[in-house]
């Protein structure tokens, strides 16, 4: 794992939604936009799943996962690489199905993401 950096935190917090791109394992790609992308702590990310079947298979088979926020209007961003875990129960999981409920949205796992890499950019 590895520490993200503070500008990297921002443009996740400010930047929505983020694109998350899975690929199972022979290879088939998956791109989903989740605006439920937010920092754990300094070396961990989540997103909740309330409809992605493409993304959740994927990651079952293939916990790799690359992140992408892009502000169009600055054409800057950052990009995180890391390792999922899918929960289905817990203390994370309990608090996110509450938060979600209570805009009338049922989540099913919440997947936590061990970062690997990560940095902003400007194009």
């Amino acid at each position: 794992m590895t520490k993200m950096s503070q500008e990297v935190k921002r443009a996740i917090a400010e930047i929505k939604p983020g694109l998350i791109a899975t690929a199972s394992r022979t290879g088939k790609p998956n791109v989903s936009a989740k605006g439920s992308l937010r920092v754990l702590d300094d070396e961990h990310l989540l997103f909740v799943d309330v409809r992605s079947p493409g993304t959740l298979n994927n990651l079952q088979e293939n916990p790799q996962v690359a992140i992408l926020c892009l502000d169009p209007a600055t054409r800057s961003g950052c990009r995180v690489s890391g390792i999922s875990e899918i929960l289905e129960a817990g203390p994370l999981f309990d608090q996110l199905s509450q938060e979600y409920a209570a805009r009338n949205m049922a989540v099913k796992h919440v997947v936590k993401v061990a970062v690997e890499d990560s940095y902003t950019f400007k194009v």
